[in-house]
């Protein structure tokens, strides 16, 4: 019987903790998409690897047209030239991948550029969520931008407009 009371008390405690746990959510894309240096951040994002890609296709149609230059003058090329452009077109195509290796890959140069112009402002809301957080006294702050899945959450739980407030922003 003490065991069952003990049980009891033990679950009714877990419930009562439970509920005294303060949690706000908050949208960090929604966050982001309204700071001018996030947007600018990604606009140079987007430039760069716009002219990045560019010049990778650039050498890809080269690769292309060397490809189809030789298709149509293979019959009439020694075994010794053949060998040659044959060697010359899989040496521009394993630069131009290269190229797009660097410029692309994990940890190329657009992963790089987007830790220098992105993860500081990544840094500032974070700061600013907990700083929000440790004045209003919440034990947990769910992000339901990032992939979080929330099947329900009531509207007045959302603390993004305080955040934004905090980093010096209005509606």
């Amino acid at each position: 019987m003490k065991k069952v009371i003990l049980g009891i008390l033990f679950v009714f405690g877990t419930a009562l903790a439970a509920q005294a746990q303060r949690y706000c959510i908050i949208d960090s894309k929604y966050i982001l998409e309204k700071l001018v240096d996030y947007k600018d951040a990604q606009t140079r994002l987007d430039q760069m690897s716009k002219q990045w890609q560019t010049e990778v296709d650039t050498r890809m149609a080269e690769v292309d047209r060397m490809y189809k230059s030789y298709q149509a003058e293979r019959a009439m090329l020694s075994d010794d030239v053949r060998k040659k452009r044959e060697d010359e077109i899989v040496e521009k195509e394993k630069a131009a991948k290269d190229l797009q290796k660097q410029h692309f890959g994990y940890e190329g140069d657009l992963f790089k550029k987007r830790q220098e112009l992105v993860k500081p402002i990544q840094d500032r809301v974070y700061n600013a969520v907990q700083k929000m957080a440790s004045n209003k006294g919440y034990d947990m702050v769910l992000d339901k931008a990032g992939g979080v899945t929330l099947f329900y959450a009531d509207p007045k739980l959302d603390r993004s407009d305080d955040v934004l407030k905090l980093l010096g922003i209005n509606k």
